[in-house]
């Protein structure tokens, strides 16, 4: 079972990227998904949530409004879209699998090696 984000990089303040999380060795339709952020000198931050069949996107409020979470479920891919960049966003980024199908309750099992955001001008 592994889970590979990308799509990190450096961005401006005002900008967008998407991070993609490939994941592979589970029946991927099967799990939600998460993503989370670490920021320098910070704990681990949760960010957004998703279901298996794609449904009940969740946001934490400093995200609501900016990033969109998606998953396609014939490519095993999970996504963040991330607009209106902040420097506060700079962070390294994970994405997450539960680790009970259909029970987010159980936390999470697998994790990436995450991947790098920037944002500065």
């Amino acid at each position: 079972v592994q889970l590979v984000e990308s799509g990190g990089g450096l961005a401006q303040p005002g900008g967008s990227l998407r991070l993609s999380c490939a994941a592979s060795g589970f029946t991927f339709s099967n799990y939600g998904l998460s993503w989370a952020r670490q920021a320098p000198g910070k704990g681990l931050e949760w960010l957004s949530a998703i279901k298996g069949d794609g449904t009940d996107a969740r946001y934490v409020d400093s995200v609501k409004g900016r990033f969109t979470i998606s998953r396609d479920n014939a490519k095993n891919m999970l996504h963040l879209q991330m607009d209106t960049l902040k420097a506060e966003d700079t962070a390294l980024y994970y994405c997450a699998k539960d680790a009970r199908s259909g029970d987010p309750a159980y936390g999470y099992d697998v994790w990436g090696q995450g991947t790098q955001v920037t944002v500065s001008s």
